[in-house]
């Protein structure tokens, strides 16, 4: 019987479209998309849902951009530090109008060749790559 050594890891595909993936875990970091639904509220986003339950009123969004629903009057008052609310993990593409970034979660695991993914920070393809605002005199 001969000793064919160890086996070799295949490299991990990089998919056709990277930047429209949640997450990312071709390196020792482990990059996440995550939403800040502090900013849908202060957007006005049409997809932010309320209702009150044991005395408390929650929000949570309609398209499942994040799968949390969370205490209106906890949010309001960690928005209002310095620190903020802060970001939730997010479970679909975010749209358009969701504040989303990518958070790296291990990054003093970065190795000399960086990021196996760098398309995996870029827009997607079908948000738009710069926003337009008006003011009015």
């Amino acid at each position: 019987m001969t000793d064919v050594g160890p086996a070799i890891a295949a490299p991990p595909e990089i998919p056709l479209r990277p930047q429209d993936e949640l997450e990312c875990r071709r390196c020792e970091v482990h990059c996440d998309r995550v939403v800040y639904p502090g900013a849908c509220i202060g957007r006005g986003c049409p997809f932010v849902y309320a209702y009150e339950a044991w005395g408390h009123t929650y929000m949570g969004c309609m398209q499942k951009v994040f799968d949390v629903e969370i205490d209106v009057d906890v949010l309001g008052e960690l928005e209002g530090r310095r620190e903020g609310f802060g970001a939730v993990k997010a479970r679909r593409s975010p749209l358009p109008m969701c504040h989303s970034e990518i958070s790296p979660c291990y990054e003093h695991r970065v190795d000399e060749l960086g990021c196996r993914n760098p398309e995996f920070f870029e827009l997607p393809l079908e948000r738009p790559s710069f926003r337009v605002f008006a003011t009015v005199d």
